[in-house]
């Protein structure tokens, strides 16, 4: 799938990669999609619960291996 920015947020723990995929929204245009490569197993959860509150729709979510991959559509 492809992403027009993507954001690392491995080793860190709640809320930090929301917050981080938060700042990385703001800066991006309507549309446009954020992909965010998280280690946190509760990143599951927090980021269905940052879609639904911010309006910024959750195209996917993935466990590979040891990590958690979001990929969000900016509101």
């Amino acid at each position: 799938m492809h992403t027009d920015k993507e954001i690392d947020t491995r080793g860190l723990n709640c809320p930090l990669p929301i917050l981080k995929a938060k700042k990385a929204l703001s800066e991006m245009s309507t549309g446009q999609t954020l992909k965010v490569v998280s280690t946190d197993a509760g990143s599951m959860r927090d980021f269905q619960a940052f879609a639904k509150q911010t309006g910024n729709e959750l195209l996917d979510q993935q466990h590979v291996n040891e990590e958690f991959v979001h990929v969000l559509r900016r509101r």
